[in-house]
């Protein structure tokens, strides 16, 4: 009997045991992704003379308009590039 005949499945056991274990960082970076958007959100709304969180939509102004639209696309920033990065 040829000993590549009895390794080689083992050989693809082995592979496949360690398939699981391959863990996906991206929903962490997106999170911290997404903390970093919130901070920066925090101080355009503090430039713009409120606190963020207390205005409300009908009757924010511009600025803060302006900020939410930053945060908008600071978040979607985050989803399409950090998100599917994965740890080796």
């Amino acid at each position: 009997m040829r000993l590549t005949r009895v390794f080689a499945p083992l050989g693809i056991i082995v592979a496949l045991s360690t398939v699981p274990q391959i863990v996906q960082a991206g929903p962490i970076l997106y999170g911290i992704c997404q903390t970093g958007c919130n901070s920066l959100a925090v101080i355009c709304y503090a430039a713009g003379g409120v606190v963020f969180g207390t205005v409300l939509a009908a009757t924010a102004p511009a600025a803060i308009l302006a900020c939410n639209a930053a945060q908008g696309s600071c978040m979607a920033l985050c989803a399409v590039t950090v998100l599917p990065l994965p740890t080796p």
